[in-house]
């Protein structure tokens, strides 16, 4: 399985911070940003190159020298909030 963010988001830094904005008409339905830990910015630009579930496992394993549970975990709770949001849909 595969996730997808939804147009009309972009990641920007601003100082030490990373924020998802909504940018263009998606604002109109998103109200506000979202602040991405160092975890979640590199999350969000892997999903952003629409790689696989277990591809972004792996990823978090390499870079953050965590446990395939834990890291299995933390994609999965990130994947199911950008979808509960509105910014990443789940494809087949």
């Amino acid at each position: 399985m595969k996730i997808k963010l939804k147009d009309g988001f972009v990641l920007r830094q601003i100082a030490d911070t990373w924020v998802v904005m909504a940018i263009g008409e998606t604002m109109m339905d998103f109200n506000g940003m979202i602040t991405l830990n160092e975890t979640g910015m590199f999350l969000w630009k892997a999903v952003g190159e629409g790689e696989e579930l277990s591809a972004l496992v792996s990823s978090l394993m390499m870079e953050y020298n965590v446990a395939k549970e834990q890291a299995e975990a933390d994609v999965k709770e990130f994947c199911d909030k950008l979808v509960e949001i509105g910014c990443a849909e789940y494809i087949a």
